[in-house]
């Protein structure tokens, strides 16, 4: 039986640039093909506060895409998800038939690119509101949430995912070494999935506090990023050859140039976070074509992980829970993004919970 669900409700809504507001918004209605979520839990990403921030997207919208909650309402053509499932959403889904998915290049599938989660306007993953609306194709990215784990570990579902599609795409061998630049919360992440695929992982950060946190992670070692030695540590702990890859979790132009003296020759550089258009930095070709160094990027989540993601998390294997370090209600949705962008040494990951 369907709960009672209101025709309004409270949803944070990006008007420009830095500019958020609270209002009262419909509730999506959904068709015969889609669910109604009441929303619990949902992350605040970087690539949301990026779009916050630059004004990268047009307003209006209701951000928000690591979400999870409770299906309120079924569409009577879905079958497979029934009211009061407890589930995680993924808001993109590739069609699984085009030239890109056929290559496994699924962030590139013209269906992956919209987005299938909305609370309304233009859709855009509308976690930071109390209800969102699945879209048919994005129906097969709801993940049911077992009993026993929260709505948050849900919510880090999508974080995670993104994170193991990278290290897939890596193509490392067990006990090739790693440098992860940044030892934020995705920086972690990094440090705790390649330990447990059997890689030698160091981490780098400008902030003690987390350089601590990365060797609790997982990292063998960690030093800071100004340290003038840095190459000359790498050099020392990978017996004179330098790291086997680099992962750059910050977007900085400076560490993406040292990364080039960290890894060895014929080892790889992964951009995490260079998701801005336009961002240009010079860089010598030479090291690329002559030292084989490849530089390559890996961006957003792959489905086709989602069975295994959910394994580990929902396992514990991978416990996401010291992660979250802060939590505010839908209406200090705000304070949650500045604090989220401010990378302070206390705070990690930061949920806004649409409901109490």
């Amino acid at each position: 039986m369907e709960s009672r669900i209101p025709q309004e409700m409270r949803a944070v809504v990006y008007r420009g640039p830095n500019d958020l507001r609270l209002e009262q918004v419909p509730v999506p209605k959904i068709g015969r093909n889609e669910i109604l979520v009441r929303v619990a839990a949902c992350g605040v990403c970087p690539t949301d506060i990026k779009k916050i921030q630059t004004g990268s997207v047009p307003p209006p919208r209701i951000l928000g895409h690591e979400t999870a909650g409770t299906v309120v309402r079924v569409g009577s053509g879905v079958t497979g998800i029934r009211i009061a499932d407890r589930v995680a959403l993924h808001h993109h889904v590739p069609c699984g038939t085009c030239h890109f998915c056929a290559h496994g290049d699924f962030a590139q599938c013209a269906t992956y690119l919209r987005t299938g989660v909305t609370a309304g306007f233009e859709s855009a993953g509308g976690g930071y509101a109390e209800y969102v609306k699945v879209l048919p194709f994005c129906l097969p990215g709801v993940v049911r949430i077992p009993s026993r784990n929260t709505f948050e570990e849900g919510a880090l579902l999508e974080p995670v995912n993104t994170v193991l599609k990278a290290v897939h795409r890596l193509g490392l061998h067990r006990g090739d070494s790693v440098v992860v630049v940044g030892q934020g919360p995705i920086g972690l992440l990094f440090n705790r999935i390649l330990t447990l695929s059997g890689h030698h992982v160091f981490g780098v950060d400008l902030l003690p506090r987390r350089q601590k946190l990365g060797r609790d992670w997982g990292a063998t070692a960690t030093w800071n990023g100004s340290d003038p030695t840095l190459a000359e540590q790498v050099q020392k702990r990978t017996r004179g050859r330098g790291a086997d890859t680099v992962v750059l979790t910050v977007p900085q132009d400076g560490p993406f140039h040292t990364a080039f003296d960290l890894v060895r020759r014929g080892g790889r550089i992964l951009l995490f976070a260079h998701t801005l258009r336009g961002h240009r930095t010079p860089t010598d070709l030479s090291i690329v074509c002559v030292d084989e160094k490849t530089v390559l990027g890996s961006y957003s989540s792959d489905l086709s992980l989602q069975r295994e993601v959910s394994r580990m998390v929902f396992s514990r294997r991978l416990d996401v829970r010291p992660l979250i370090t802060d939590r505010f209600p839908l209406e200090r949705t705000s304070e949650a993004i500045a604090l989220a962008a401010l990378a302070s040494p206390e705070s990690l990951k930061v949920v806004v919970a649409a409901q109490p």
